[in-house]
């Protein structure tokens, strides 16, 4: 089965399942989905970092500072955080993602979906699909920041991370 024939739930405003879709037909016709953003760390704190295949269905050829995906029909952010790091981080055995908070992402063109974001650290060694990723690599804190106007990056992983960033100052 082909990415874009596998079965969403689409959701309505307030994160209810209203009916199901492939995922080519959800993306066409900006119907709401779920979801999930996954920030992962290694032993030392830095930031697994990521540009996307060209061949991705949504934002292609861009840099991501999450790993995720989308939440398939019937199953829970809190799996889908679990099963989409493992495979993007080419890993098992990982510990459960922690999560962190949800938000409704929503872009103003059509492309919207509820946004579960969570946080992991990754010691293990990864391999990341070559699939789905182009290159990857660990970066700190900083160069991430110095990255973030040189680097194209996906709109919803730049806006989970300002969201992010944002939930940690007001946490503590």
């Amino acid at each position: 089965m082909s990415a874009a024939d596998e079965i969403l739930d689409i959701v309505d405003e307030q994160d209810r399942v209203i009916g199901q879709s492939p995922r080519g037909e959800a993306y066409a016709q900006g119907l709401r989905h779920r979801c999930v953003f996954i920030e992962a760390r290694d032993a030392q704190g830095h930031l697994f970092v990521h540009r996307r295949t060209p061949t991705k269905l949504v934002f292609p050829s861009r840099y991501d500072m999450f790993v995720g995906g989308v939440v398939g029909a019937g199953e829970s952010y809190d799996d889908a955080a679990l099963r989409e790091a493992e495979e993007e981080l080419g890993v098992s055995g990982l510990p459960s993602p922690s999560y962190l908070f949800k938000f409704l992402y929503d872009d103003g063109a059509g492309q919207t979906w509820w946004s579960a974001v969570y946080e992991v650290r990754c010691e293990l060694p990864v391999s990341p699909q070559v699939e789905e990723v182009a290159w990857h690599g660990f970066l700190s804190d900083a160069e991430v920041e110095r990255r973030l106007t040189e680097w194209a990056w996906v709109p919803d992983g730049l806006d989970a991370y300002e969201r992010l960033r944002a939930y940690r100052a007001a946490t503590g």
